[in-house]
């Protein structure tokens, strides 16, 4: 337990803490620590996965965690600093706690021998009067303090605003430290470095009204070399939901990642240990071309996420489609998402290589599409094509989907079957 705080500092997941001191010497005996998300999505997505491995080692470390999912508080929203957000129904957040909840449970729950507890704030929140919680609550807050908060005070400098309801999220969320507190024993709350205003209200209210010191501890944002944010894909957040980015997708966004960035995603992760990352960091540097820390990173974390059945279907797949695997023995739903994100278009069955390969964008004219064919550059799910007159029979079409097209090594095409209306 001891050593914890030292791990999560050389792994880069520590950013702001309440007195480092303090907090070094309470985790030498066993506490409570948890970590809230709130359902502002169907799903959790790459940010919130780092907050997930910080449980995990707190909980490996022998301290007990608890993860919570934001039934009231995804009520609400914590405000950002641009807009107000549009508020869901009930039910739609019933729902979306209901899927995060799961997903939180699969990455936590797998240490039996040290199983986290999962609570709803929902539960504790509903049953105050709207008295109750000014009178209880309310009156510990200072507005003055409040409005400094960084979200906060960005909005009140807007034309935009913020509302009341929005205003309160930070009480709400101090509400369930002291609930934790209470119930459970929590001396710990951890989140990203943009919720540090509000994980200190919730030490601050346990201080006025138990007199008892908490502690916060915040990671920070992840950025790569240029100093964008992580999780972004083609302007689309990294979902940890396989309907929303599928496991392939998932896979060949880290496997993409900078050479520059890859040691530092390494260390959040992952559980490799320190020789291990010390030794891919040489790789990095003496054999960049191999991208042996890539795929290490990759296999990894889909693994963690998706498990390790996911992982060696989407290793398959991109073995298949960059390099000479067999695209016929990947499964319909792996084919169609390793596919999905190839430029193509519509082919039907008789039609000539010619053709499909100026259809799918691979040659600009017939003329190039014949040369790259005579020259030996084409071939049809990894099969070089010679024969200028060949034609896409019904079998090339794998799974009655489409068709891998390829001109030379790298440059891939799917030529897909018109659906059918």
């Amino acid at each position: 337990m001891s050593n914890v705080l030292d791990e999560l500092m050389w792994r880069g997941l520590v950013a702001l803490s309440t007195d480092e001191d303090v907090l070094r010497e309470a985790l030498e005996k066993r506490l409570t620590v948890y970590c809230g998300f709130d359902p502002t999505a169907p799903s959790l997505h790459f940010g919130n996965l780092v907050q997930l491995i910080v449980l995990r080692h707190l909980q490996r470390a022998g301290h007990r965690v608890i993860g919570l999912v934001g039934g009231s508080t995804g009520l609400i929203g914590d405000p950002r600093p641009t807009s107000e957000r549009v508020l869901k129904t009930k039910e739609q957040t019933a729902a979306d706690v209901e899927r995060i909840a799961t997903q939180v449970r699969a990455v936590l729950g797998a240490d039996t021998a040290n199983p986290p507890v999962f609570v709803n704030n929902l539960d504790w929140t509903a049953p105050i009067s709207a008295l109750d919680f000014l009178r209880d609550y309310g009156k510990h807050f200072r507005v003055n303090q409040m409005i400094r908060k960084d979200a906060v005070a960005a909005r009140l400098n807007s034309d935009e605003g913020i509302s009341y309801t929005e205003f309160s999220y930070q009480i709400l969320q101090a509400l369930d430290y002291l609930h934790l507190w209470r119930d459970h024993g929590c001396t710990l709350q951890t989140g990203g470095q943009d919720q540090w205003g509000n994980l200190t209200a919730g030490v601050d209210l346990v201080r006025r009204v138990e007199g008892e010191q908490v502690h916060a501890l915040t990671t920070p944002l992840l950025t790569d070399a240029s100093g964008e944010k992580f999780g972004k894909s083609l302007g689309n957040s990294v979902w940890l939901d396989p309907a929303m980015t599928s496991p392939y997708a998932f896979y060949q966004y880290f496997l993409n990642i900078e050479d520059a960035s890859v040691i530092k995603l390494l260390k959040v992760f992952t559980d490799r240990t320190r020789d291990e990352i010390d030794d891919l960091e040489q790789q990095v540097e003496h054999e960049p071309f191999k991208r042996t820390a890539q795929r290490t990173l990759a296999g990894d974390i889909t693994t963690l996420v998706h498990g390790p059945d996911a992982t060696a279907a989407v290793q398959a797949a991109s073995q298949a489609l960059f390099g000479k695997g067999d695209v016929f023995g990947l499964d319909a739903s792996t084919f169609a998402d390793a596919t999905a994100e190839l430029p193509g278009g519509d082919v039907a069955v008789g039609t000539s290589l010619v053709d499909a390969l100026v259809a799918t964008g691979l040659a600009d004219s017939r003329n190039a599409a014949r040369r790259t064919i005579g020259e030996g550059g084409a071939s049809v799910n990894n099969v070089k094509i010679s024969d200028p007159e060949a034609v896409l029979r019904e079998v090339d079409f794998v799974h009655g989907h489409a068709a891998l097209l390829k001109r030379g090594r790298r440059n891939l095409a799917a030529a897909r079957l018109p659906r059918r209306s």
